[in-house]
């Protein structure tokens, strides 16, 4: 299940995802769900970026792309993967949260892809619920209560 929320201070939407939903709903799919997956969320990066003055990408096309037909030549996929990745980390200093571990991510791509899929929606969950509020009238996400400690004010 999904829930929606806003980033604080503006109206643009992000969602609180299943990791199950996110790890398993592009096998079921058949990849299909991983492209509009990876579309959501980046287009929640820059969303999230333009509301706190950081570059978190400009266009999310351009990444959805750079994975299919882009995935093709292999090449663009990768590089796709690592500026999300990086732009997720982004996105958690930003909002105070520890980012996730590159290589972490580099492991789980090579040995079991649908867990790095998760790990980075557990990333981005954190993120929207440490700076995003809940939509009016809609369900609350339940607390995270294994939430990271937020990274000392510097």
């Amino acid at each position: 299940m999904a829930y929606e929320m806003t980033i604080r201070g503006t109206q643009e939407p992000v969602k609180i995802r299943s990791l199950w939903a996110v790890a398993l709903l592009p096998i079921i799919t058949l990849g299909i769900y991983g492209l509009v997956w990876w579309y959501k969320i980046h287009k929640e990066l820059k969303a999230y970026g333009q509301a706190r003055g950081y570059d978190l990408g400009q266009n999310p096309t351009n990444s959805l792309l750079a994975m299919f037909p882009g995935g093709i030549v292999v090449i663009p996929a990768i590089i796709t993967l690592w500026r999300g990745t990086q732009r997720i980390q982004g996105a958690a200093r930003v909002a105070g949260n520890e980012p996730v571990n590159g290589w972490i991510v580099l492991i789980l791509y090579l040995v079991f892809a649908p867990g790095m899929t998760a790990y980075l929606q557990s990333s981005l969950n954190r993120t929207w619920m440490t700076d995003a509020d809940p939509i009016a009238g809609l369900p609350v996400p339940p607390a995270i209560d294994d939430m990271p400690p937020r990274l000392p004010e510097r």
